[in-house]
C-alpha cells in the first residue's frame, strides 16, 4: 500500500484556481500528478496487477454522473473519462457546470479530480476501473473491528513480519511473552475481559520485537529497537501506537529515568514493568520457574509494586534475584515503588 500527496481539493485549488476550465490547466494538472505518482510504476506495473478499483471521493462522483448519462454501472473507463472532460471544456467553469447526477458541493472540485484520475489511468496504463462500493472509513471500521479478534488483527502480522525481516529470536521472543502475559495478568487481576486482552496484545507485541535492535548492534539494541519501530511503516498502526510500542521496547531494559513516559499512565506502566521483568527472568534464555516469583501491584494510588520471590526460589536462583535486586533500584528514580520480598 502507498500513499501520495495527490487530490482533487489540492489539484483544484492550485491548477484551477478560479475554477476556470482550459486544456493547458488539464494538461498541467495531470504532468504535475504524474511527476508525483512515477514512484508508483516500480510498485504496480501494468503486469503485477489483474483489476484496477477506485473508491470514494472524485471516482463517485465520476461514476454518479456516468451513469445518469447512460454509461455502464459500476465501472469508469477512458472514453468516459474523455467524454466528462469535453463537458467541462464546453462548460469553462465550474459554476457555470451542469451535469445530471453531479452534486453542488463536488463541482468545485472536480476539475482536480478528473485530472488527476485521468494521470492515474494513463500512468498506470488502466484502461477500466471498477467503483468500489466502500471507501477508505469503511475500511478503517472493519480494521477496528478486526481488533477485536487476535487471528484477523492486521498489526499482529504486521508484528511477525517485523520480526522475521531482522532476524528475531523467535524462540526467546516467545519466551519472554509467555513471561511478560504471566505477569501483567498479576497486575491486572480486576480488568475487564477487553482492557485485559488489549492489554496483552500489546505487551505481546513489545516482546516479540524487543530485540529487533540486534540486529544494527548488540550495543544499546532496545535505542535501535525504538528507533525503527518510530520511523518505520507498519500496516495497521498507527504513529501513535507505534510510538507507544517503541517506548515498550525501549523502556525493556536500562535506566528508567531518562524514558520520555506519562508514569501516571497506569496500564503502560504495568506492561513496562511485566515486560521488564520477564526479560530478567528469562536472561539466561531458558524457561524460568514461575512457581517461586509473584508480582502484584500494591497500590495504584501509592504507586507501589511488590515482588515477592519464595525462599527456594531464591537460593535456585541467585543470579536472577540479582538482576531484581538491580530492578528495584532503577524504579527508586521514577514515581513508582518496587519492593522485593523473600518469604
Amino acid at each position: 500500500m502507498e500513499s501520495y500527496r495527490v487530490g482533487s481539493v489540492a489539484w483544484s485549488m492550485r491548477y484551477f484556481p478560479e475554477g476556470q476550465f482550459s486544456m493547458h490547466a488539464f494538461q498541467s494538472a495531470e504532468i504535475a500528478a504524474k511527476a508525483v505518482l512515477d514512484e508508483a510504476l516500480g510498485a504496480y506495473q501494468r503486469d503485477s496487477w489483474d483489476t484496477a478499483y477506485g473508491s470514494s471521493g472524485t471516482v463517485g462522483a465520476v461514476s454518479d454522473v456516468l451513469v445518469a448519462a447512460g454509461w455502464p454501472v459500476g465501472t469508469i473507463n477512458r472514453d468516459g473519462l474523455r467524454w466528462l472532460l469535453e463537458n467541462l471544456l464546453r462548460a469553462k467553469s465550474s459554476e457555470k457546470l451542469r451535469m445530471e447526477g453531479m452534486k453542488d458541493d463536488r463541482r468545485a472540485v472536480i476539475g482536480g479530480g478528473i485530472s488527476v484520475l485521468r494521470a492515474v489511468f494513463d500512468l498506470l496504463d488502466v484502461e477500466e476501473m471498477q467503483v468500489a462500493q466502500g471507501a477508505l472509513r469503511h475500511g478503517a471500521l472493519y480494521d477496528l473491528l478486526d481488533r477485536a479478534h487476535e487471528q484477523t488483527d492486521l498489526r499482529s502480522t504486521s508484528v511477525n513480519r517485523l520480526a522475521k525481516k531482522f532476524n528475531v529470536n523467535i524462540t526467546q521472543s516467545r519466551r519472554v511473552s509467555r513471561v511478560a502475559r504471566h505477569s501483567l495478568q498479576q497486575l491486572m487481576p480486576e480488568a475487564s475481559p477487553d482492557q485485559a486482552s488489549s492489554s496483552m496484545r500489546k505487551l505481546d507485541w513489545a516482546a516479540q520485537l524487543h530485540e529487533i535492535g540486534s540486529l544494527i548492534s548488540h550495543s544499546d539494541y532496545h535505542k535501535h529497537g525504538a528507533y525503527i519501530l518510530d520511523n518505520a511503516d507498519v500496516p495497521g498502526f498507527s504513529m501513535q501506537e507505534l510510538h507507544r510500542l517503541g517506548l515498550l521496547v525501549l523502556g525493556h531494559r536500562g535506566k528508567l529515568r531518562k524514558l520520555d513516559v506519562d508514569f501516571d499512565d497506569v496500564v503502560f506502566v504495568k506492561q513496562l514493568l511485566a515486560l521488564r521483568i520477564a526479560v530478567i527472568l528469562c536472561h539466561a534464555q531458558r524457561n524460568p520457574d514461575l512457581q517461586g516469583v509473584r508480582v502484584v501491584c500494591h497500590s495504584e494510588t501509592l504507586k507501589q509494586f511488590v515482588v515477592s520471590c519464595d525462599a527456594d526460589w531464591v537460593t535456585s536462583f541467585p543470579q536472577s534475584l540479582h538482576l531484581l535486586r538491580e530492578e528495584q533500584l532503577a524504579w527508586k528514580k521514577t514515581p513508582w515503588n518496587l519492593q522485593l520480598t523473600h518469604v
